[in-house]
């Protein structure tokens, strides 16, 4: 049985020892892009590899041009994933210390987009697994290199230019999954500009978890989701966030609902701003 989206501390600890499941230490700091790496060297679950944000999951950024997460090419992310030991038949579980919405989301995420639908979260994260005492490990871990062979899948994300063409388009829907103040144009500390796209629809990822910093249940997730949506399926809809990582989380939830998956805006916000002609709403 392969785990598509989520999976538990419960699932995980039976197979921690499994030489076909690899696990990702993914916590990371936008304040301090070192300090995750570091945390991991202190502490981590046993045979989990780092996996860091701006160096292995994204591409470098062109200022002007691109976001502050652009993606890897397919090229690089598979090269990553043939050196961390993923091939077909590998279980992938990634885990951060942020309910799943910074470097997890994103590497789930991009397995999907490169074919390898064997790609879970863990449900709450680092720190679920020390609340309940399992084992840990320091140091730095690695695995037996495998071949990947990418199948990847276009229709998943979207450009600036297509999402210019659909916000006016009743059939699509586009999601905002940053916080309220931030869509609304008010407290914005990391963009220099404000606002949110025009038609966007404010649906705050932190709105998914439960004060435990884990997934809310299927039918919760669900509810919320088709509210949002109002009849757009989620094929048609579009999310974004700052930079296209914490807005996976939203893509993440619907998945866990039932509903389907949804295409990602990988440049977000930051890209947006970057050209002056594309419209603005606050």
């Amino acid at each position: 049985m392969a785990y598509t989206n989520l999976i538990s501390t419960v699932e995980l600890y039976k197979h921690l020892h499994d030489p076909n499941w690899v696990v990702f230490d993914c916590r990371f700091s936008l304040a301090d892009p070192a300090r995750g790496e570091k945390d991991y060297s202190i502490a981590h679950i046993p045979g989990a590899v780092y996996a860091h944000l701006d160096e292995d999951l994204s591409g470098p950024v062109v200022r002007g041009v691109t976001g502050r997460h652009p993606l890897p090419s397919v090229e690089a992310i598979s090269d990553k994933f043939s050196c961390w030991g993923i091939g077909s038949g590998v279980q992938v579980v990634a885990y951060d210390d942020n309910g799943g919405a910074m470097a997890a989301g994103r590497l789930w995420w991009l397995s999907r987009w490169l074919g390898h639908d064997a790609a879970s979260v863990l449900d709450g994260g680092w720190s679920v697994w020390k609340r309940e005492g399992l084992p840990e490990h320091s140091g730095v871990e690695s695995r037996p290199t495998r071949r990947f062979i990418p199948k990847l899948r276009p229709e998943l994300v979207v450009n600036s230019t297509e999402v210019e063409k659909i916000y006016q388009d009743p059939a699509y829907r586009i999601l905002d999954a940053r916080s309220a103040d931030r869509y609304h144009g008010v407290n914005e500390t990391i963009d220099p500009v404000v606002g949110h796209i025009p038609g966007a629809i404010s649906a705050p990822y932190t709105e998914n978890l439960t004060p435990s910093a884990q997934f809310m249940s299927e039918e919760r997730l669900r509810e919320r989701y088709l509210a949002l949506l109002n009849g757009v399926p989620a094929a048609n809809t579009v999310v974004y966030c700052g930079s296209g990582v914490s807005a996976i989380h939203d893509i993440l939830a619907m998945d866990c609902a039932g509903l389907g998956f949804a295409r990602l805006y990988a440049g977000s916000w930051s890209e947006w701003i970057t050209d002056t002609r594309r419209p603005i709403s606050k």
